[in-house]
């Protein structure tokens, strides 16, 4: 679900107010056997772990499927179908499965189960969304018909070969991608989209297109995220004002993205039950490696000053309430290994005298047209204008140039213009974690190459760094060598963090225990809810 363009933000994550913990115990007194409702919407594809790539399908999938390992709200990982995941390189892996787990079709989850889905999902011939989420495997080709090294040692054993280490493999696995299906999809793709069959701690008992998907837990669940309430009512919504009218009233229970005509008053609504956290999501303007004026020393010292003469504070406070939280490094606050010191990251502080001296310094070096206007480019159907005229405001009063906001009509003519190299100054960009690792900040966006590496820009020490980080012996090496990963991109700028996405997210007073976990969901197995 990772994308550095995003379009809008339904993406929430973080810890939320209720009783419990991200164990699946709960406090809640009495009866428990309440349907949960939460707001969402129709998924757009199937919801098959190679299809669904968006949040109102990811949210039923990671619900009725169940991987090798998940994750708790923080981020952390723990083993699930997996018995062991082991590697004296990082690069072959030999996984081991628990014994005992079965589909909600009574069939067993084997060692098949996974690889069959993991080939079938990376091969292009079979048009998967999430194809992309095994290019780290050998043999994985984006272009034409591959065959990735995985392979089946036993019921129970199997075995996974990289095309280059990586330290933090396991924390792939929990993501959707790497889910394992039944022979019952291989059979019948098609029927299977229709009445999807999984491993996870709810099974779909009804599924009215456009109005409802409902939940109910499952007996064949063999894991530790047992259900603590009667099910999940996923309600499609067409308005988020209309959901969040129904959490006031008590009609709704969850409700997953607070509208913005409610981010002023929504905590002053809920108190407690109101939720407002940083999320494993960063906005950023990207800086293009074709536009001359940011080009060669002279260029770097544009950046700087560009970022220093942005007031991020006052900006997320007063256009968004508080529901945006200013950027310190290039991943997330939820994410391990977060720093608020990376050395260059002061170049994220507002400093209007330091950003004045950079650029009149930049234009004794190199210099450009005095009547110059720096453009900020965005697709103008979705709610960016407000926040880029923030910041030209600011870089109009510090830098004292002109800056004006370059908007696309749409989204895809934006993203058009981007990929052909016609923007003529910066642009806007956002990234969502999919696995909660810091090497999924840095690789696919700022590695030479890379696949959403939108500005182009190259760095042999920067890329070296990547290496060495997922060559690293464990997590914690890996941690400090992506820290100075982050240091370069901090010498260089490629992009200019802007603000983290806050989860802004509420529940009613008819259920405890509610959460929302790093990657933006709520954590609905754990939810209570008395009849």
């Amino acid at each position: 679900m990772g994308s550095f363009a995003l379009a809008s933000a339904l993406l929430l994550s973080a810890c939320g107010g209720g009783s419990g913990d991200d164990t699946g115990e709960t406090s809640a007194e009495g009866d428990s056997s309440g349907i949960v409702t939460v707001s969402s919407g129709e998924p757009q594809n199937p919801l098959t772990p190679g299809m669904t790539n968006e949040v109102y399908g990811g949210l039923v999938v990671k619900n009725i499927y169940e991987g090798l390992v998940s994750y708790d709200a923080e981020g952390a990982v723990h083993n699930e179908v997996a018995e062991s995941i082991e590697s004296d390189d990082n690069k072959t892996w030999t996984i081991t499965i628990k014994d005992g787990w079965e589909f909600s079709d009574g069939t067993p989850v084997t060692a098949s189960s996974f690889v069959d889905s993991w080939k079938y999902i990376a091969n292009i011939e079979n048009a998967q969304n999430q194809q992309y989420f095994f290019n780290g495997f050998k043999g994985y080709d984006p272009e034409k018909p591959s065959d990735i090294a995985v392979e089946v040692v036993d019921d129970h054993t199997f075995t996974a070969e990289l095309s280059v280490p990586s330290s933090d493999f396991e924390l792939w696995l929990g993501y959707s991608a790497f889910y394992p299906m039944p022979e019952a999809f291989f059979e019948d793709p098609e029927a299977f989209a229709d009445e999807p069959i999984g491993n996870g701690p709810y099974e779909i008992e009804s599924w009215e297109h456009d109005q409802q998907i409902s939940l109910r837990p499952s007996d064949s669940y063999a894991g530790e995220r047992t259900p603590a309430n009667g099910g999940i009512d996923m309600i499609a919504y067409t308005e988020e004002d209309a959901a969040y009218n129904d959490l006031l009233s008590d009609n709704l229970d969850i409700i997953t993205n607070v509208p913005a005509s409610a981010f002023g008053t929504f905590e002053d609504d809920l108190g407690d039950r109101a939720v407002n956290q940083p999320a494993a999501v960063i906005q950023v303007v990207n800086v293009p490696e074709w536009v001359e004026e940011f080009q060669g020393e002279a260029g770097v010292k544009r950046r700087k000053a560009i970022s220093m003469a942005i007031d991020r504070p006052t900006i997320t406070e007063t256009i968004y309430q508080g529901a945006r939280t200013p950027a310190h490094d290039f991943t997330s606050p939820v994410i391990d290994g977060y720093s608020e010191d990376i050395p260059g990251s002061e170049i994220l502080e507002y400093n209007a005298d330091e950003a004045k001296k950079l650029w009149d310094e930049a234009q004794s070096e190199s210099p450009i047209a005095d009547d110059y206007t720096l453009l900020i480019a965005s697709n103008a159907d979705s709610d960016h204008q407000t926040w880029v005229d923030a910041v030209c405001n600011n870089i109009r009063q510090v830098l004292e140039i002109g800056c004006e906001f370059d908007p696309y009509t749409t989204f895809d003519e934006f993203l058009d213009a981007r990929d052909n190299q016609e923007i003529k100054g910066i642009f806007r960009g956002g990234w969502q974690a999919d696995w909660p690792s810091m090497s999924n900040f840095l690789g696919p966006i700022y590695g030479t190459g890379a696949g959403s590496n939108d500005m182009k820009y190259s760095s042999k020490a920067f890329d070296a760094k990547l290496d060495e980080a997922a060559a690293a012996e464990s997590p914690e090496d890996a941690t400090a060598l992506y820290k100075e990963a982050q240091e370069i991109l901090f010498q260089d700028v490629p992009g200019i963090p802007l603000w983290y996405q806050n989860a802004t997210a509420g529940y009613s007073q008819a259920v405890e225990n509610v959460q929302f976990g790093w990657d933006s969901d709520p954590i609905l197995y754990q939810v209570t809810k008395s009849e």
